[in-house]
């Protein structure tokens, strides 16, 4: 029977591709892709010409039986994608690698891009042991899950996108404290990456003044890590990619 290779992609500079990730789109027989459009120039740059197919949020519970079927009966390899990132990860792929697993297929995982871990990184802030979040829901559900998350010791990783960033930093203010020390971090690995750190308060008035665009990460220190007293304030700090390559 086929294997499933989970393969990630860049999240911004192309060059993050991996030669690995390259050689195993181009071995195998179908490359499942979130949005064919976007991954047709990924593929098209590394000159990568094998059968795609679509495999997104809405389509995946309709199409993982004929996948699998076609791994065991036809022998064939196929590769999952995602737009960017590790699939998976706030992004399609855990049904079909669940599915895949059901039917003894081989599973094999990519090292390679992800957002989070830059951020966590970049934050300045404890990044030992951490909890990853991702999307809080949008309405419902949203302030009870915030409410869980307020004794929380370990940095909090939190993805947004532009249009609630400010919103969402307001709400961590309502429940973890003003105070608290939080990082933003946006476009990752782009021409634009910029990573913003302060309080709360620092950043809901950083953003009040600067319009946030591109897509973000949110790095939050945990409840114990408040006693220590106020780190500097690194609030207007920018780390920009000089790479011309900013979109995948």
């Amino acid at each position: 029977m086929g294997k499933l290779f989970v393969v990630p992609t860049p999240v911004g500079n192309l060059e993050d591709m991996t030669f690995r990730a390259v050689n195993t789109l181009k071995q195998v027989n179908l490359i499942l892709a979130e949005d064919t459009r976007t991954s047709s120039v990924l593929l098209k740059h590394f000159d990568i010409h094998n059968e795609l197919m679509s495999h997104h949020k809405f389509n995946e519970h309709q199409t993982i039986h004929h996948i699998v079927q076609r791994m065991l009966t036809d022998d064939i390899d196929v590769a999952l994608i995602s737009d960017a990132g590790t699939p998976a990860i706030s992004d399609p792929g855990f049904l079909i690698v669940r599915e895949c697993i059901r039917n003894d297929i081989e599973v094999c995982t990519l090292p390679g891009p992800t957002a989070f871990v830059p951020a966590v990184v970049s934050s300045g802030l404890p990044n030992d042991r951490f909890c990853f979040e991702g999307f809080l829901p949008q309405k419902k559900g949203r302030n009870s899950r915030l409410l869980e998350l307020q004794d929380e010791k370990r940095t909090m990783i939190f993805y947004e996108s532009p249009y609630r960033v400010r919103k969402t930093l307001e709400q961590f203010a309502e429940i973890f404290g003003p105070q608290r020390m939080v990082a933003t971090c946006r476009e990752i690995s782009k021409i634009h990456e910029q990573c913003v750190r302060g309080t709360i308060a620092e950043l809901i008035d950083y953003y009040s003044q600067t319009e946030p665009k591109g897509e973000f990460v949110i790095v939050v220190a945990g409840k114990e890590e408040q006693t220590g007293g106020k780190q500097p304030n690194q609030s207007k700090n920018k780390y920009k990619n000089n790479d011309k390559e900013d979109d995948a």
